[in-house]
């Protein structure tokens, strides 16, 4: 993990051509599963995009012109490295029956973008 790419990135490119910047990929993997509760856990993708986010307010913040983020990805699918073994999205996808449930990072995120990043 390294959240500051998301600060110096921007801010370089920024820097450089003085064009505004939208990321248009930022996420993780994981092994993300339904619990119990028949909900997904997944604190460690909160814990990731904050990070990471936070780190892209402080670029915007100190004038660097950010027009968007896009999170990868919105659902679990097939990744040509690893097949279906690894966990991408925030919506959780049963392979088998194509059942979708809303990790906590969704319902996390769902907030974020209410309050356009203030609660991050």
């Amino acid at each position: 993990m390294t959240p500051e790419a998301l600060y110096w990135g921007p801010r370089f490119l920024y820097e450089r051509y003085r064009l505004p910047i939208v990321i248009t990929e930022n996420g993780m993997s994981g092994h993300d599963w339904v619990a119990l509760d028949g909900q997904v856990h997944d604190a460690h993708r909160i814990d990731f995009i904050a990070r990471y986010l936070r780190e892209l307010h402080r670029a915007a913040a100190e004038g660097v012109d950010v027009r968007g983020y896009f999170h990868w990805s919105f659902m679990d699918n097939f990744e040509w490295a690893d097949g279906c073994k690894q966990r991408f999205g925030q919506v959780h996808v049963d392979y088998n029956t194509q059942k979708r449930t809303s990790k906590d990072s969704a319902l996390w995120y769902r907030n974020v973008i209410a309050t356009n990043g203030a609660d991050i």
